[in-house]
């Protein structure tokens, strides 16, 4: 009696296949697993009803996470039968989901060129007043570094301090022409 209600139990349950070691106690039959797909796909076979699908393009942005999360199974199990004996709203629905304009697809607003060229002319004309500002505001006068005075004192300095203790320094530091002669006022005569 125990016995023959734990097969019919197996045999009409989600598949449900004993172990090793209860199979032996039970003598329950062991089930092909492409029995326990096919029987799966026969429960989760049945059609997604219309007013779930109705206007799927315009609610699906809207839908919560986990609504969406849902749908997309459900139309996920219902692909996995023949194409054929899906309505023409889940096609529709599977279609939009997969391919259509939501989430990383979505096509940019309208005006979002005329936004970008507007805030980028906008950085580049406070930039250039900042410049022009600067040079105005700056000191006309090179600084004395920029001579090529102080450039060779700054080499014979690198000399005498052995900067280059292996190839010895070649000297890299003159690139100005001369400035005027006291050009700084302190300059030494």
């Amino acid at each position: 009696m125990l016995r023959s209600s734990v097969i019919r139990a197996t045999r009409s349950s989600a598949c449900i296949v004993p172990s090793s070691a209860t199979r032996p106690a039970l003598r329950v039959p062991r089930i092909a697993p492409a029995v326990c797909l096919q029987q799966q796909q026969t429960r989760q076979a049945h059609a997604i009803s219309n007013p779930t699908l109705a206007n799927i393009e315009k609610r699906w942005e809207d839908m919560p996470p986990q609504e969406q999360a849902d749908l997309w199974m459900s139309l996920r199990d219902r692909m996995k039968v023949d194409w054929k004996e899906m309505t023409m709203q889940e096609k529709k629905a599977a279609y939009y989901i997969a391919f259509g304009p939501h989430g990383p697809r979505r096509p940019p607003p309208p005006d979002e060129g005329r936004k970008v060229f507007i805030l980028v002319s906008a950085i580049m004309g406070v930039s250039i007043v900042l410049f022009s500002l600067t040079r105005v505001f700056a000191n006309p006068q090179r600084p004395r570094t920029m001579t090529k005075e102080w450039q060779e004192a700054t080499e014979e300095y690198l000399k005498a301090q052995g900067t280059e203790t292996i190839t010895g320094y070649k000297g890299m530091m003159v690139q100005s022409k001369p400035g005027p002669k006291n050009q700084f006022g302190d300059d030494e005569e």
